[in-house]
């Protein structure tokens, strides 16, 4: 879990533990939201991960620090995730994404913020379904993904959408290469050179960071015209 210091705090107007309703699940979640936040980006995590995945929330902190808001949650409750089946189970993952997007855009404090996804592993996957059912969301990040898994929904988002990728990660990177090729929308596919599946390499989660961040900056900041 995250804390912001004293400084910190000072330009926070939210930051809780938050309990997400999803039909008759609980799901538990982190939300915070800087004071001058226009846009809160929704985690969907991988596989055997959670809400306390110490790369997304790397990612979450950078974002925070440019002022974007960050939801990050867990897509399975712990007795859920107990069944490995259930990981993989991405339209029960999508359909708990779409739950959490809609608790968040009818919580008060997050009024009038637009927002995107950032997706890992199998979490991409719901991130995309997600998207390609929800038009209000618009953009999407993918960090070592596997948009793969939701190969048929790919041609339905419209939302712009990153895929990056270690080179290193042989496997991952050809499938986000066909996966690629089938969306229609805004897209670019960005390889992180000398980076495996997780970014453990020093320096490359900080790549992941600044990519996602210039992505969510250029398709979700509201553009300022000048009078």
């Amino acid at each position: 879990m995250y804390y912001p210091d004293k400084n910190e705090k000072m330009n926070i107007r939210f930051h809780e533990e938050v309990s997400i309703p999803v039909g008759k699940t609980i799901l538990k979640g982190e939300l915070i939201i800087p004071l001058a936040a226009k846009v809160i980006i929704i985690f969907s995590h991988g596989s055997g991960s959670s809400r306390f995945s110490k790369r997304n929330q790397q990612v979450a902190k950078y974002l925070n620090e440019k002022n974007f808001g960050t939801l990050l949650f867990d897509l399975l409750t712990e007795d859920e995730d107990k069944y490995y089946y259930n990981r993989f189970d991405i339209d029960l993952l999508t359909k708990r994404l779409a739950g959490a997007t809609e608790w968040l855009e009818d919580l008060p404090v997050a009024k009038d913020c637009r927002i995107g996804f950032f997706g890992a592993s199998t979490g991409a996957a719901s991130a995309l379904k997600a998207a390609a059912l929800l038009p209000q969301i618009h953009a999407v990040v993918s960090r070592g993904g596997r948009p793969d898994l939701a190969m048929a929904e790919l041609h339905n988002v419209e939302a712009p959408t990153l895929l990056i990728v270690g080179s290193l990660d042989y496997d991952v990177l050809q499938l986000n290469k066909e996966a690629f090729m089938q969306l229609e929308c805004e897209k670019k596919l960005e390889v992180v050179e000398g980076a495996t599946h997780l970014f453990e390499e020093p320096g490359k989660m900080e790549i992941v960071s600044e990519l996602a961040c210039n992505w969510f900056e250029k398709y979700l900041t509201p553009v300022s015209i000048e009078k």
